[in-house]
C-alpha cells in the first residue's frame, strides 16, 4: 500500500493541487493532516510521501508548519516516511519552498519536487505521475526509517 499524506491551512492550497493530482484513482490513499491541535490526530501506518506547504512569509526557520511537525514527530508516524514534495511562494526568494528541503534532511528522505501555490497542470501530471512510478518501484513491505525529531 502507498498514501499521500498532506497538510493544507485554511486555504485549502495544498487540499487543491492533491485532490487535482486524483491519486485514489491510482490506488494511492490520501491522509490530511488535521489543522487544529484538538482534531483527532492522524496515524498512519504505511508508506507515503508528504505534501507540505511551507510557512513562515520567507522566514525558513519558520518554514515547517506546527501541524506536521507534530505529526511527524510521533515515531509511529515518522518510520513509513518515504519522501518529501514542498510548496511554496516564490516571493520569498531562497526560503521558496523550504519546508521541503528541511523536512527532508531531517527525515533522511528525498526532496522529490517543488511546485509554487496550488501548482500548475504541469506540476499536477509530474507528481501524480512521478509518485505512481515512486510507488510502483517500492517494495511492498518496506523497512521502516529513524529519522530526527523535527524542532
Amino acid at each position: 500500500m502507498a498514501a499521500v499524506v498532506y497538510f493544507s491551512s485554511a486555504s485549502n492550497n495544498t487540499a487543491r493541487f492533491v485532490e487535482h493530482c486524483a491519486f485514489d484513482s491510482a490506488g494511492i490513499h490520501t491522509a490530511r493532516i488535521p489543522l487544529r491541535a484538538t482534531d483527532e490526530p492522524l496515524q498512519i501506518n504505511e508508506p507515503f510521501v508528504l505534501i507540505c506547504p511551507t510557512y513562515g512569509g520567507g522566514d525558513a526557520t519558520k518554514a515547517v508548519p506546527v501541524q506536521v511537525k507534530r505529526f511527524l514527530n510521533d515515531p509511529a508516524n515518522r518510520q513509513w516516511i518515504r519522501g518529501v514534495i514542498a510548496s511554496g511562494n516564490t516571493n520569498f526568494g531562497t526560503a521558496y519552498a523550504a519546508a521541503g528541503p528541511i523536512i527532508a534532511r531531517k527525515c533522511h528522505v528525498p526532496l522529490m519536487y517543488r511546485f509554487e501555490l496550488m501548482g500548475t497542470n504541469a506540476d499536477v501530471h509530474a507528481v501524480r505521475e512521478g509518485l505512481i512510478e515512486f510507488f510502483g518501484a517500492q517494495p511492498h513491505d518496506p523497512e521502516p526509517t529513524q529519522p530526527q525529531d523535527l524542532q
